[in-house]
Formats: structure tokens, C-alpha cells, sequence
């Protein structure tokens, strides 16, 4: 590798280093509440499917509006799932307790909680009369009991809250085989009656304590963060960096308490009007995040008035969250740009289209590899061809260096570019493959790290390529854990040794001597750090480029004669234009001589 070259990896490792410290390691600064929800109270601590009585406080009554009575109830759970969802619902507050998925698992093996009960809380704040009122504090009844769907059916659950005969809330949950999605109406019926008529807005504050779910709660909670739609479309979230609230004044759609592989999504069928939402981190706990949205919807006052909504519990998984029509696929952070395109348009369709044969995702990756180098191979081809005609002008690059000096560096490159121009050689054609492979190795950068589809899935000795592999946790180690981590990932040490391998090779063939010939080394050193905590996935996907690189290395090696090279420079050395200056080479001179640089004289051909 040329000094160029080895300069602008090194930029690349800074950049990726800068990266991870900003963007992956949490902020530790003190963590406070965001806000504060009008006249709420918290959640009553049980266990899933408990039968314990609970009170409930300042309840209105249905014969007057003015006096606040207590009431004392019970809490049921109900169950409504399907074959890939398990929803409980609880009767106080009529709201969505807790969601389990039936077919995922946590990083140790444990039931997947998606949504939980006793971490979060749902409801309306409104006022009835003088009074305020929060549906979450309330106690719901219900005629309908626990149901399983099954075989294409769908079932609907229906929590009704009365004030009196002809004026109550019910709640109508709906939920279909097959589906991660669950209908939410609300239904007003003779609310207008109670509710004061300058009331225009019904406000809904929903809140989360999210657990971990994934092996590297660090490198979780760098993914999780509230995402949402305005209503023109435009797809928005909050910093994953560090806490940060956001007051919504336009429209939105829908949002998002996303995480790193699951999200939990709660769409209007019209729009949210405005609100308020927010993301704290508590690194005391052993949650990712508190995540908070505080809503207003339009209220018309109607005798009955219907809201409609949906809740989404399930994975980000790019195709399922595309197949909704409603940008849910952006959360899966596929980088920006071209980065973004490569995998939108290159990598999930092949990688799709290879999982149909139900191949291991280990060997997915492999063959993603084979196919990306072949389609680079003929730049492959061209890059030796050009660092053999490098190595090949080496001696007389030593000899102008010699005569020229390190002194003046614009004549210096002057001379070569004479003798590049005289021999046919492009000293940039060896960089070229480099260039055009350095947005699929970046794109893979993201690709791998999110894509749900890795998730749990082993090969060799790796149980989840989503995350790191180790063979060895140490534990907390001042300062070697900020910059190493806790373990030791033997897919990222393997990926080094191969990258350490690629860089010796490549110094031999390009016969890069001196500093230059030990710079290049520092680059997998650093990744050593960088790629320890990421996923085996994206590790096991640079093993093997290097792996095949060396393949094509050796095979292209059996198919180049460094004589036929040399004799080939020097006769072209020999041709009438051999030594006509390139458009690039008069603009040199004419930087030059602004500069005040005397020019050499042009060579003799007569001597020639």
C-alpha cells in the first residue's frame, strides 16, 4: 500500500473509533424523570395472572360529578394470543398488561416479555366535570373471557367503563391468526354529556421501562430509542445517545418504543394531533430505557365517537415492518445513502433469496462473500496487474528519489509522474478495487449488526451471530474494557490475524519498504478494539473477504509473469508519446511555477 492509501485507512479507523465512543457508549451524566403525568399513580406491582384486590382511589360515581367516593375491586387478567403473540390484559386501567412473543426467546432462554406490565403504564387523562380522571387508575368490567386464535380466526375483547347507563368507555381489542398486529378501539358513548365542551383534545400518556432482551445490554440500549411518522411521511426518532425529550407540534401517524430486534408500535388510524415524548436511561438498573409519549387526540364531542388505533408488538424484522405500508422499516438502521441503497437493494434481496433454501445463515454469509468477490474480481485482476508495474518501477523510483531529494516534494512528484506517464503505469489503479469494495464493507458495517434474521442463529462455535462471540469473559478491567471490552471474541481475533495476514501480502506484492511497510499494521489493531463487542455475524463476514482475497491473490499470482510486466513497461518507455505530458502533469508545472519552482529542462531524445 502507498502512503495515500495507508493514510486514508487510517482516517477511516479514526472516524469508526469516534463512532463507537459517541454513539455506542452511553451517556453517564445524572438521569432524571422527563415529566410528570397529570393525577396518575403507579402501577400496582403483580405478578402476571394474579387475583389480589386492589383499591382504587377518587373515582367518580355515576349519580354525581362532584363527589369523590373510593371503590374497592378486584384486578382480572385476561389472555387473548395467537399462534406468535400471548396478550394479557389487565381490568384495571382496561389496558394492554404485558406481551410475550411465543416463538422468540431472550438472550438466556427465558420467555420473551416485549411489553411488561409492571414497568409500564397506558391510558386517557381527561376531565368529567371539575374533576380529572386517568383510565389507567380505573377499574374495567368485561362478559368476555380468555380465547386462543387459531386456524385463520380472529376474536374481539371488549372493556367497558360506566358512569352511568347511557354514558361509558369501552375499550375493543381485536386480534387475528398469524398477526403480530392487535386493533385498539375506544369507543365514547354519551361522553359529551360529561366531558366540559372546550375540551377539544383527550390526552393519552404512554409509558415503558424496557427490559434487556439481548446479550450486551451496552450495545442494546445503543439501539433503543422512540421513533416516529409524520403525517407527510417523514420518519423521525430521538437521540440513542443520550436522554433527550421532544415536544411533537405537527401531526404524526405513529410511535415507536423501538429496541434493538423487537419494537413496540402504536399507530392512530387518523393522526395523533400533537405531543410530548421523551427517552431517559437510568444506567443504575438493569432496564435499557424509559420511554414516554404523551398525546393529544382530537375530540369532536359526539354522542358516540369512535377512536380507532393499532399496537404492533413484534420484531424488526425489515420485510414484516415493510409489508405495514407505513415507513416501520426505517428503524432497521441500514446506514445512510448509498450505504443504505446497497443494502436495500443488493443484500436483503440476496439474502432472502438464499434463505429460501434453507441454508445456515453461516453459510448465507459465506456464500454473500463469494458472490461480492466475484463480482470484483476483475478489478482485483487489474489492481495486482497494477502493483506488480509498481514494484516494477520501484528501482527507478529509488534512483529519481536519490538524485531529487525529499527537499522538494512538487518536483519530486513531478519526476514520477513523468516516469508513471513514460512506463503506462496508473499508480492509482491499485486502489480503485479498494475504493469501490469500501461501501459494501461499510454497508455490511450495518447490515449485519441489525439484521433480525441473525438473531439466535448459531454456526460453528458462535450461539448468536447477532452478537459477539466469547470464549472468554474477564470482566471489568479498568480501561482495557472501554477500549477491549469484557471478553475476548475469538471470531473478531480470527478476522485480525486474517486482516494482519492480508496487509503482509499486500506489502509484499506492492514492495512497500521503510515506514510505510509497518503502518498498515495499525489498522487491524485497532479493529481488534472497535469490532471486539460487535456482532460474530459482521466478523465472520471480514474473515472471510480476507479468506477469498487470498485465494484470488494466489490464483492471479499463477497468471502474472513479472518479466512479461517489465518488459512490457520498457517498451512503452520506447513509444513516440511516451514522454508527452498528461493534462494533470501541465497543471502540476503551472502550480509550480506560481510557486516560484524552476522547472527541469525536458530530456534530450536525441541522447535517448
Amino acid at each position: 500500500m502507498d502512503r495515500n492509501t495507508v493514510t486514508g485507512l487510517l482516517l477511516i479507523g479514526i472516524i469508526l473509533v469516534g463512532f463507537n465512543f459517541f454513539f455506542l457508549v452511553p451517556n453517564e451524566q445524572e438521569m432524571n424523570e422527563a415529566r410528570r403525568v397529570e393525577d396518575s399513580i403507579k402501577t400496582s406491582k403483580v405478578n402476571p395472572l394474579p387475583s389480589d384486590s386492589l383499591k382504587i382511589e377518587e373515582v367518580l360515581t355515576a349519580d354525581t360529578l362532584e363527589s369523590i367516593t373510593t371503590v374497592t375491586d378486584t384486578n382480572i387478567f385476561y389472555v387473548i394470543e395467537n399462534n406468535l403473540i400471548k396478550v394479557n390484559l389487565s381490568s384495571k386501567g382496561g389496558r394492554v398488561y404485558s406481551v410475550e412473543l411465543k416463538n422468540q426467546k431472550t438472550w438466556d432462554g427465558r420467555p420473551l416479555i416485549l411489553y411488561d406490565g409492571e414497568k409500564s403504564s397506558f391510558g386517557f387523562n381527561f376531565f368529567v366535570g371539575n374533576s380529572s380522571i386517568s383510565t389507567s387508575n380505573v377499574f374495567f368490567t368485561t362478559q368476555d373471557v380468555s380465547t386462543v386464535v387459531s386456524a385463520s380466526d380472529s376474536t374481539q375483547f371488549t372493556f367497558r367503563y360506566t358512569f352511568a347507563e347511557d354514558k361509558y368507555i369501552e375499550y375493543i381489542y381485536k386480534l387475528k391468526d398469524n398477526q403480530y398486529e392487535l386493533k385498539y378501539d375506544i369507543l365514547l358513548v354519551g361522553m359529551n354529556a360529561l366531558i366540559p365542551r372546550n375540551n377539544n383534545y383527550l390526552n393519552l400518556v404512554w409509558e415503558a421501562e424496557l427490559n434487556q432482551l439481548e446479550k450486551d445490554i451496552r450495545y442494546e440500549r445503543s439501539y433503543t430509542t422512540a421513533y416516529y411518522q409524520y403525517t407527510n411521511g417523514e420518519v423521525d426518532y430521538l437521540s440513542e445517545s443520550k436522554d433527550v425529550s421532544e415536544k411533537l407540534i405537527t401531526p404524526v401517524k405513529w410511535i415507536s418504543f423501538k429496541q434493538h430486534f423487537f419494537s413496540s408500535i402504536l399507530i392512530a388510524d387518523n393522526q395523533f394531533s400533537n405531543g410530548d415524548i421523551s427517552t431517559v436511561a437510568d444506567l443504575s438498573k438493569p432496564t435499557l430505557k424509559k420511554l414516554s409519549a404523551d398525546m393529544a387526540f382530537e375530540y369532536k364531542g359526539n354522542d358516540r365517537e369512535l377512536i380507532g388505533m393499532k399496537f404492533y408488538f413484534g420484531p424488526n424484522h425489515y420485510n414484516t415492518l415493510k409489508s405495514f405500508d407505513l415507513g416501520f422499516e426505517q428503524q432497521v438502521k441500514l446506514g445512510w445513502g448509498p450505504l443504505k441503497w446497497i443494502n436495500k437493494y443488493a443484500v436483503i434481496p440476496i439474502f432472502n433469496f438464499l434463505n429460501q433454501f434453507g441454508l445456515g445463515f453461516g453459510i448465507i454469509i459465506l456464500i454473500l462473500t463469494i458472490i461480492l468477490k466475484v463480482a470484483m474480481l476483475p478489478l482485483t485482476y487489474r489492481s495486482y496487474i497494477s502493483q506488480a508495474k509498481m514494484r516494477a518501477l520501484k528501482p527507478e523510483m529509488d534512483e529519481i528519489k536519490a538524485k531529487v531529494g525529499d527537499d522538494d516534494p512538487t518536483k519530486l512528484q513531478q519526476e514520477y509522474l513523468k516516469l508513471y506517464k513514460a512506463a503506462g503505469v496508473n499508480p492509482l489503479g491499485g486502489c480503485l478495487p479498494l475504493l469501490l469494495q469500501m461501501p459494501f464493507l461499510i454497508a455490511f458495517f450495518y447490515f449485519f449488526p441489525a439484521s433480525f434474521e441473525l438473531r439466535q442463529e448459531g454456526f460453528l462455535w458462535v450461539k448468536d451471530l447477532s452478537t459477539y462471540d466469547s470464549i472468554w469473559d474477564f470482566g471489568y478491567v479498568p480501561i482495557i474494557n472501554v477500549i477491549y471490552g469484557d471478553h475476548v471474541s475469538l471470531m473478531c481475533i480470527l478476522m485480525t490475524i486474517s486482516t494482519l495476514i492480508y496487509t503482509w501480502m499486500n506489502n509484499k506484492i506492492s514492495g512497500v519498504t521503510g515506514q510505510m511497510k509497518y503502518l498498515g499494521y495499525i489498522m487491524p489493531i485497532m479493529f481488534l478494539g472497535f469490532l471486539n463487542s460487535f456482532a460474530a455475524g459482521l466478523n465472520y463476514y471480514y474473515l472471510c473477504a480476507n479468506l477469498i482475497t487470498f485465494a484470488q491473490q494466489a490464483i492471479i499470482r499463477n497468471f502474472v509473469n513479472d518479466d512479461a510486466i517489465h518488459r512490457q513497461i520498457e517498451a512503452n518507455k520506447k513509444r513516440p508519446n511516451a514522454n508527452k505530458k498528461s493534462s494533470f502533469q501541465i497543471r502540476l508545472e503551472e502550480m509550480a511555477k506560481k510557486r516560484g519552482i524552476k522547472m527541469p529542462p525536458p530530456p534530450d531524445k536525441k541522447k535517448r
